[in-house]
This record gives C-alpha cells, structure tokens and sequence, in this order.
C-alpha cells in the first residue's frame, strides 16, 4: 500500500484534532477565566531508503541518507496561560488576580481535594459563607472556608486579598481574613476538571502539592487582587478564525492526498485488464 495514503489519513486526523481545539476556543470566547488551548504537531519516524556514508578525504564524498517520512502526529495540546482582559463590573465580590496566581476552591469544609481557578465570580450564600457560582467554597490563606460575621454590614477586598469589614458603627476595619492564593510553577501542567477549575498535577508542582499563600506578594510573584473586575477569556477571535481556514485547508489538502493515492492504486489495479 502507498505511504502517502497512510501519511495523508494522520495529517487529517491532526487537523481534525485542531479544529476540535479550536472549535472549544471559540465556544468558550466569553468564558470568565477561561484559557485557550493550541495543537503542536511532528513528525512521525521516518523509514530510510539508505544510509549515510562518510566522505574519505581525496579519494569519495559523503552520501545523505534516503529517508521517507510516515506522516504527522499531535506532539501536545497547550494552555495558554496569558492574561484575559479585564471586565469592570463593580461587584464587589467579583475578584480579578492580575497577576501571577489562582484563587482555591473546595468542594466542601472537610473537604481533602482543592482545585484551583482564575475566574473570580464568587457571591455571598445564605451562610455569608464565600462561594464560586457551583456553590464550592472559597479559600483563605490559611486554607480555611470564608465566613463573614453577622456584624458585618458592608465589605470590600483589598489589593492584597484582606477583607475590610463595615462594623455596625460604620467603621471600616481589617477582618484578618485574606483571599488564599496558590502559586504554580508550572502552570501548562494543570489538569482541567471542567467548570473553569484546575487540578494540580505532578509536573505542575512538586508532588502535585501547593500552598496557599496571600496576593500581592512580591517575594512569591503572586499578583494583586483586584475587586469588582472579572478576568475574561484570553481567547483571540482573530487568530482562532485564521488557524481555523489553515486547519480546513491542510485537512482538504490531506484528503486530496488519499484521493490521488486511491487513482494510482485504480490504475495498478487496471494494469491486469
């Protein structure tokens, strides 16, 4: 059978992985926190016709070898971790990190498992407990849930993720409580679990494990917190629709590719008539 037949069906099923990465992209252009993915592709081994021969000084020259490549392959699918743009909404429980950093979610107080995330859409539950829109609770710096007190009448979050209380003297002080911040070393590593959440993983930490820290640090690089903005998606529309018509034409390119090398098999086939 022809190797270009076999070279042609990988390089379709590259493209038609890429479009499917970039069709989420786009489907997530308005996704708070949401980070966009990119397909890199390789080559497959290539089979040699015939070796290399080293040149003899004076007497013969070198000869290259004759190799046939077997087609292409995904090499990795990325995040993109670069910043979304900002959205003012003046809510003040809607948090930005503009910066290095997530905020930590977890699904409940005994929880053992923590799952981190940049969108910052958190509200106040009926506990005035801090909250993401799933309903999982919000960490502190110290790892624990966030609760406000019944005598706090207003608040608002500082640069550095403490909450200033409202007392009901109308005074405004610091609560003690700051928003938990984890850092990550690498943050390609992460692992998406769905719902705008990651799971730390070995080669995103060491061991898989973090610590929460507070924002606005600058011994640990993590950023500012920024209250009443909402980080959005980083997704850019214009090079999502240009890798979009590559895709479609190296796909239709690769399938004119079968289709020629199924005409020369017809016609090894009519050589016996």
């Amino acid at each position: 059978m022809l190797r270009s037949m076999y070279s042609g069906v990988s390089g379709m099923r590259g493209f038609q992985t890429k479009l499917d990465v970039i069709g989420n992209n786009i489907a997530n252009v308005n996704t708070a926190g949401f980070k966009a993915g990119r397909v890199m592709f390789k080559d497959i081994l290539s089979q040699s016709m015939s070796g290399t021969t080293a040149p003899v000084d004076g007497t013969t020259g070198g000869v290259n070898a004759k190799q046939v490549g077997l087609g292409v392959a995904v090499s990795a699918i990325d995040t993109i971790h670069t910043p979304g743009s900002a959205m003012t909404t003046n809510v003040p429980t809607d948090l930005r990190i503009d910066g290095d950093g997530f905020f930590i979610v977890k699904p409940s107080e005994d929880s053992e498992i923590s799952y981190l995330t940049r969108a910052g859409n958190f509200t106040l539950d009926a506990s005035r407990q801090l909250v993401n829109a799933d309903g999982m609770l919000v960490a502190s710096s110290t790892g624990d849930f966030i609760q406000l007190d019944d005598t706090v009448t207003a608040f608002s979050i500082a640069q550095d993720g403490q909450i200033m209380a409202v007392g009901t003297d109308g005074n405004a002080a610091g609560t003690g409580i700051y928003i938990g911040i984890a850092k990550v070393t690498n943050p390609g590593g992460l692992e998406k679990v769905g719902g705008n959440l990651y799971r730390v993983t070995a080669n995103a930490n060491t061991d898989g494990a973090f610590e929460p820290t507070t924002a606005n640090n600058p011994e640990l690089g993590t950023g500012a917190i920024i209250s009443g903005q909402l980080e959005m998606s980083n997704v850019d529309l214009t090079n999502e629709f240009t890798e979009m018509i590559v895709a479609q034409r190296g796909f239709q390119a690769n399938s004119r590719i079968i289709t020629t090398s199924d005409d020369i098999l017809q016609e090894v086939v009519n050589l016996k008539r």
